[in-house]
């Protein structure tokens, strides 16, 4: 039985595993595991021997340890701050030369994320071991092999920090971010998308049931594996009213239910909570909001306050990759349960669609720069030769001409 706790679940986990927060939360946790092992291990017998047979991993005096302990925790914090302001100068940079929109897929860098995880888990060893470092009745205490572990911690993170400042100057430049949301959406294509196209079932002779939205927002997706279950274990049909990506207006039907006159509450609460309506732009999610930020960022670097039509150009480049697979391959429009009868119809964007919605902006503000429009028609005649199926030729010849009247 799916639950509303299960829906709030899924887009939370989504939400939290994509924060900057996320690598360094799980790695503080690591770190403080790693250094309540170490000190179990120093205090030991085993430890204490060791130490007694090699004088030199003994420090005996611990006035010295608690000095190492805290220039070392405190260097490592400003390490870790000054390299939290570069990623935010970084994002900040991003947002103002590009579009606010490729944040997301910057701040969820899984690399930087592990560098800021391994700084912040130093700084959690560091005061954990400075706390055991103390006088007793019974002598000095003082967990060495945890302080030189601590160091050779302390030179890795200056390593890490020296490569990182090398990340992040390579991550800012423009086809670096770029390069990765079209390898972002190309990946996301490849694992829904499938060649040919399928037909909307008739269900138009069955009783149906018309559910409206709970909240205006972003119409995202749904959980296609519990939905499917339901429809076939109920012997329903279900037939979504918009696409993915659509903001739908509260109590606007967006959803029809074919099969039975009437629903009990309790299972239109789980068709519902199926159905994920919430703000943002996950690309992995949808592949059409890839598309939509490139455009952006192209639109962007068209600007006057900007003027960078080299810019612009990466990102129709990249655009072409894109809408080359799109012509080959679509997202199944139809799903069908074990027994091939179809059981959900979701509309999603076509690619003349999307090609205008993407294309004719960037035309429109380029329409005056002939390094714009040149790149525009290259890029247009190249996607009409490869379109064997002459599908779109009417498309491409359209904005082909579009393009050849400006000039």
């Amino acid at each position: 039985m799916i639950t509303p706790i299960s829906k709030w679940i899924r887009i939370y986990y989504n939400k939290v595993t994509g924060s900057i927060a996320f690598i360094p939360g799980i790695s503080a946790l690591a770190f403080l595991l790693l250094i309540w092992i170490l000190l179990a291990v120093d205090f030991s017998e085993w430890a204490q021997n060791l130490k007694t047979d090699f004088s030199w991993l003994q420090i005996k005096d611990a006035s010295t340890a608690r000095s190492l302990v805290s220039t070392v925790a405190a260097a490592i914090i400003s390490l870790t701050v000054f390299s939290f302001s570069m990623v935010m100068i970084v994002l900040n940079q991003a947002a103002s030369q590009m579009s606010n929109r490729v944040l997301h897929g910057m701040i969820e860098n899984r690399f930087q994320q592990l560098i800021l995880g391994f700084y912040i888990g130093t700084i959690v060893y560091a005061l954990l071991l400075l706390s055991t470092i103390r006088d007793n009745s019974s002598g000095i205490t003082v967990p060495s092999l945890s302080v030189y572990i601590l160091i050779l911690l302390t030179v890795i993170d200056i390593f890490l920090f020296i490569y990182f400042l090398d990340y992040v100057t390579k991550t800012v430049r423009y086809e670096t971010v770029i390069g990765r949301l079209q390898n972002k959406v190309i990946k996301s294509m490849e694992s829904k998308f499938e060649k040919g196209q399928t037909q909307k079932p008739n269900w138009e002779t069955l009783p149906k049931i018309e559910l409206k939205s709970p909240a205006s927002n972003y119409f995202q997706s749904f959980d296609e594996k519990k939905l499917l279950q339901l429809m076939t274990d109920q012997n329903l049909h279900a037939n979504f009213l918009f696409k993915p990506t659509t903001y739908v207006l509260k109590n606007t039907v967006f959803m029809e239910v074919y099969g039975k006159e009437s629903l009990d509450d309790d299972n239109i609460k789980i068709i519902l909570s199926t159905v994920d309506f919430y703000d943002g732009q996950p690309v992995e999610r949808n592949s059409d909001y890839g598309f939509t930020q490139l455009t952006e960022v192209a639109i962007k670097a068209l600007s006057p306050g900007i003027n960078d039509p080299g810019t612009a150009v990466i990102a129709l480049h990249a655009l072409s990759d894109l809408f080359y697979f799109k012509m080959k391959h679509r997202l199944p429009e139809t799903i069908f349960d074990d027994e091939e009868t179809p059981r959900i119809y979701r509309p999603t964007s076509t690619f003349k669609e999307l090609f205008e919605k993407c294309i004719l902006p960037i035309w429109n503000y380029g329409k005056n720069d002939k390094y714009i429009q040149d790149e525009l028609a290259f890029i247009i005649t190249q996607l009409k030769t490869l379109d064997s199926e002459k599908e779109h030729t009417g498309l491409f010849d359209h904005i082909l001409k579009k393009i050849a009247a400006q000039a």
